[in-house]
């Protein structure tokens, strides 16, 4: 299921205007991980990088890196910290937050997460 939203998702960012979403700035983050919905909060940095964007998260003392791309209302990122790879999609919201669902690689389960800007 979730890779078949993940799929869907990518076909309409392709789809979009050429015009992408500008999540540049610093977020605080609030989520929940996947499988034990326990929570945690951190701050989020994201940067233009030519036609995509650059994501750090620091979140619990540990940074996750990845690399996103957008429309004007979605954002896709890959990200990396240590060996630990995974996915995530996140929508606009009208606030100017940024809501998602992600998983590590080879998940079967989604965590939350929720970015608001500082």
């Amino acid at each position: 299921m979730f890779v078949r939203v993940i799929a869907a998702a990518a076909v309409v960012l392709f789809a979009a205007s050429a015009a992408l979403a500008n999540p540049v700035g610093r977020y605080t983050v609030r989520g929940t991980n996947p499988g034990s919905g326990s929570s945690y909060s951190g701050e989020v940095a994201v940067t233009k990088t030519g036609d995509t964007y650059r994501i750090v998260w620091n979140v619990g003392g540990q940074t996750y890196s990845g690399t996103g791309i957008g429309s004007d209302d979605f954002l896709a990122v890959s990200y990396r910290s240590g060996n630990e790879t995974g996915l995530a999609l996140y929508g606009r919201r009208p606030d100017g937050s940024w809501h998602g669902i992600w998983t590590y690689a080879g998940g079967n389960q989604v965590g939350t997460d929720r970015w608001t800007p500082r």
